[in-house]
């Protein structure tokens, strides 16, 4: 009777702790949800036909859509921050194993995170976001009538298409590359084949991406922090730029002011440059001789917008004047020297990591067994050594950030507030999950953290070549070195250029004058 009676006990904790699982999952849902959309907002553009249609089945395309990137943001914000909640989780269990207030924090919680955080990366790289551009694309079959429903049909038969042209492409794809498995029983075994070798290829892709983009970033955040401190004096006179930028911004007011009066527009004197403006010959009698003109507004156009300009920078100047000398003074060259010890440490990791994949005590990041929470702690520092994995894994993740759109080909579609289309917010959100949900898997392989990559993470294939890590550890830990060293000599090394130069051009003027 006692085991009878003992046995719904046992389910109806299983099923409180799965309902209390679901509801934390749901909090943080909704908070990264509403940080998503905040920031969605920041950046999309207002006032225009996009946003603020008259059509209310447009209205409705695109606040279906926005809330489709808005999910697809949360998501990612969840992928990049899964290390170090775990890591933070790991702890907490280790110094308070029986403490009443964290026994909600267990071993299914954080691998039921993981598993969610991977299937809504793939649901939304593959379904969401292609269905949120389509949509706004769409237009309704011809033929038919035009409204709502049309344009959802419509949708969603372009999107099977596609769905249909990306499977037969991975199917080859995996076909050239394993071609032992390459059958008609894989063709139809989706579920559990070929979108686990899709997912892998995208997440191969961030990988590769992050491999360009954190390097740059390392050197690119640098002048992030130059822009948002205020260097020591010794290093730059902030009252003469302040000067130097309201005597512009008086000149510039001036000559609007003139132009406005006159309607008269001449390229020169400064600040107007030939190829910006595109200036044509003047063929009027009153214009002065050798000047050349700008119609149709041109001139009023550059200069409210040079103007707005140094309007900014003055006011930025003005409020840094403020800056009081000790912030001035010791505030940047720490938070320079804390950005360089950062780097350092961080490219030491990777080759010691790299050393050890060699040597054969490090093991490959594929991870194969389950992981328990609060067991041990994973780095011999205890959790001071946590701290400094979490401090690194949220460096990454800002180096890549930066580093993303310093790219050149990331200009078009770099994001600006208020005033990025729609087009551009799902295109960054595709490029941010993609990134987002390869930042774990670039932890692991560059030895970040000791922490296993759970649920379908640690089983992507590629993880398992030993070839494939220490090649990317080997170019990662290059890369870094020689982007932090052109960062630091450059000065140096154009300044040794110009210095042999002249003494070339100088010897072989002696030459000369002696022959």
């Amino acid at each position: 009777m006692d085991e009878i009676e003992d046995e719904p006990d046992i389910r109806e904790q299983m099923f409180h702790n799965n309902v209390r699982e679901q509801i934390i999952f749901l909090l943080l849902f909704l908070l990264l949800y509403f940080l998503s959309f905040a920031l969605l907002g920041r950046f999309r553009r207002r006032g225009r036909e996009d946003y603020y249609s008259t059509d209310e089945d447009e209205v409705t395309v695109y606040r279906i859509s926005t809330w489709l990137c808005t999910f697809s943001l949360a998501v990612s914000l969840g992928a990049a921050l899964l290390l170090p909640i775990s890591i933070i989780s790991n702890e907490v269990l280790i110094l308070y194993p029986k403490s009443y207030y964290v026994k909600w924090l267990n071993s299914s919680l954080i691998q039921g995170l993981w598993n969610y955080v991977f299937l809504f990366s793939n649901l939304s790289l593959f379904v969401l976001l292609p269905f949120a551009y389509l949509f706004t694309e769409s237009e309704g079959f011809s033929g038919h009538r035009k409204g709502l429903m049309a344009r959802v049909y419509e949708t969603f038969i372009v999107l099977l298409l596609l769905a249909m042209v990306v499977l037969g492409l991975t199917y080859v794809i995996s076909a050239l590359i394993d071609k032992d498995n390459s059958s008609i029983q894989t063709l139809l075994n989706l579920w559990s084949y070929h979108l686990p070798f899709l997912y892998s290829c995208i997440s191969f892709l961030g990988v590769l991406m992050l491999l360009v983009c954190t390097p740059l970033g390392f050197v690119r955040l640098f002048e992030v922090v130059g822009q948002f401190l205020v260097k020591p004096q010794f290093l730059r006179d902030i009252n003469e730029e302040f000067i130097a930028y309201l005597l512009e911004e008086e000149c510039l007011r001036r000559r609007l002011i003139h132009a406005e009066a006159t309607n008269k527009g001449y390229v020169t004197p400064a600040p107007m440059s030939l190829a910006e403006c595109g200036p044509v010959l003047s063929d009027e009698n009153d214009s002065p001789s050798g000047l050349l003109r700008l119609r149709n507004g041109q001139l009023q156009s550059g200069l409210r917008s040079r103007l707005s300009e140094v309007e900014d920078r003055r006011i930025l100047l003005g409020k840094q004047r403020q800056v009081s000398s000790l912030r001035r003074n010791v505030v940047y060259p720490l938070a320079m020297l804390l950005l360089l010890a950062v780097t350092a440490t961080t490219v030491l990791i990777v080759a010691q990591n790299t050393i050890e994949l060699l040597i054969g005590i490090k093991a490959l990041p594929l991870s194969t067994r389950q992981f328990t929470l609060g067991i041990t702690s994973l780095s011999l520092l205890g959790p001071l050594g946590a701290a400094l994995e979490i401090v690194l894994i949220l460096y990454l993740i800002a180096t890549s950030s930066v580093g993303l759109y310093t790219l050149p080909i990331m200009s078009r579609v770099r994001p600006k507030p208020n005033q990025t289309p729609f087009c551009h917010i799902i295109a960054n959100c595709a490029l941010v999950l993609i990134l987002s949900s390869a930042l774990p898997l670039l932890s692991k392989i560059l030895g970040m953290t000791n922490f296993d990559l759970l649920g379908d993470f640690g089983r992507i294939e590629w993880l398992g070549n030993f070839k494939i890590v220490l090649l990317y550890n080997l170019v990662f830990a290059s890369a870094s070195a020689l982007c932090l060293a052109n960062k630091f000599t450059a000065k140096v090394r154009r300044e040794l250029y110009a210095r042999l130069v002249e003494n070339y051009v100088y010897l072989t003027n002696c030459v000369s004058f002696l022959n």
